[in-house]
């Protein structure tokens, strides 16, 4: 058995959040949303914590019939990929502009027994 769950437009830089993505790819899914949510200090850590709490939803809603074990869910696949970026300018000096880019992320978890 196996669920899917994805956050779409986080407001987050995919580069900073693969670091959060990395430390948990692989892990059993209790072990990963206690890490995150304690340990790992970072802003998008809390959101991916709650996108495997979705995730396990998911599978639970999928197999209602079935009783699923948080402890036994092990994440099979964590993608982060690069969404869209939003452009902003900042006022410089001498009439001057410069861009801001606000760069957004995809984040894909699979989990599985």
């Amino acid at each position: 058995m196996e669920a899917v769950a994805k956050i779409r437009y986080l407001r987050s830089t995919s580069r900073k959040t693969r670091l959060v993505a990395d430390a948990v790819r692989g892990m059993m899914v209790g072990e990963a949303i206690s890490l995150l949510e304690f340990n790992v200090n970072k802003k998008v850590a809390a959101d991916i914590a709650k996108l495997l709490k979705s995730a396990v939803a998911n599978l639970q809603s999928k197999n209602a019939d079935a009783s699923v074990n948080v402890d036994e869910l092990r994440i099979k696949e964590i993608r982060v990929d690069e969404g869209p970026v939003m452009k902003r300018f900042r006022a410089r000096a001498h009439g001057r502009a410069s861009q801001i880019l606000k760069r957004m992320c995809h984040v894909t978890v699979t989990v599985a027994n």
